[in-house]
């Protein structure tokens, strides 16, 4: 069957992101004409003049609704949308030329209903989103299995590079209102509908991420509070590789502990791996100074999550609290 593709893009007061993207999509090499569906959720500043000036150049469905959260905007946006295939972005990214004649060169060769690509920095990024980029890819950091080529099968997609056929979005009803989380939650009741996932390595997008580090840490945290609740909701996708950042908290204080108190050797552990971040983020980004800011967001990072992810997790698993009274923050009604 023919894929006809329809790009699901919610936005929230965001008209410049939406500008960058659309202009991206002008430079897409793919021989058939592909839609794009913007669903504005309840902005102030909407991106209806922006979409006014690309609508001759791209095909284009403008829809505004009331705010209920990014992943039930997605919903709205695969019910409108003509396509047969959804590929959902975020509004902070940008598609290479490449972008979709990979996909659709992919899923001819081998047809998955759901797949996942990697997120990389574009050149004319800021040096703290390329430090804020590096640290949630790495490998050494909470990006390496994200992204790895070890686990391209049952990939749990992300939702700023994600693609899903119509078929599995209408058998598993799109996205839950939770928020962070609703990605890693609907790949695993893809898979638990007896579906696969894969992740396409070099269908990568450029995505932006938070342009500060107040908004970088208040994301991650947001992230650590939400796996423990998505844990307990599919607890075969729980891996104990989720627990490092909290083991990195208790590893830094410690050391930093027996510096002070016992003697200065047992510091030296933190900074051969501080080093480590350094001199991989320094040469991949062809930066030192962006080495230096990578080590400040890898402490953002690890701290932010880790603690949130052990608070969350006694509330939630310990206590056996209800999540959504506990954390109303990360649910849409």
């Amino acid at each position: 069957m023919k894929r006809n593709y329809s790009f699901i893009i919610p936005v929230f007061n965001r008209p410049q992101e939406v500008k960058e993207l659309l202009e991206s999509f002008l430079s897409v090499n793919f021989p058939d004409d592909f839609e794009i569906v913007l669903v504005e959720d309840g902005s102030s500043e909407t991106s209806e003049t922006i979409v006014d000036e690309f609508s001759k150049k791209l095909t284009i469905s403008y829809y505004f609704k009331p705010n209920s959260g990014p992943g039930d905007s997605r919903n709205f946006g695969m019910k409108q949308a003509k396509g047969n295939f959804f590929i959902i972005l975020d509004s902070d990214c940008l598609l290479p030329p490449h972008y979709l004649a990979t996909v659709d060169s992919f899923l001819n060769s081998d047809f998955h209903h759901c797949f996942g690509g990697a997120d990389a920095a574009h050149c004319s990024f800021t040096p703290l989103q390329k430090a804020i980029n590096y640290v949630m890819t790495s490998f050494f950091t909470t990006g390496g299995i994200r992204g790895s080529k070890n686990s391209i099968n049952n990939f749990e997609p992300r939702s700023f590079n994600m693609g899903i056929s119509k078929e599995v979005f209408e058998k598993t009803g799109g996205f839950a209102k939770i928020h962070p989380g609703e990605d890693p939650d609907l790949s695993q009741r893809i898979l638990s509908a007896g579906y696969k996932t894969t992740f396409l390595p070099n269908a990568f997008v450029y995505h932006k991420r938070r342009i500060s580090w107040k908004k970088f840490y208040i994301q991650v945290k947001k992230f650590g509070l939400v796996r423990p609740i998505l844990n307990k909701w599919h607890p075969s996708a729980a891996k104990i590789t989720f627990w490092f950042p909290t083991v990195f908290v208790f590893f830094t204080v410690l050391s930093v502990l027996l510096f002070l108190f016992v003697a200065p050797i047992f510091i030296v552990p933190l900074l051969l791996y501080l080093l480590l971040i350094l001199i991989d983020s320094s040469i991949k980004n062809k930066s030192i100074y962006i080495g230096f800011l990578s080590i400040v967001a890898v402490f953002i990072q690890f701290f932010g999550y880790g603690m949130a992810f052990l608070k969350s997790s006694f509330l939630i698993n310990l206590l056996n609290k209800n999540p959504q009274k506990q954390f109303p923050s990360l649910f849409f009604e």
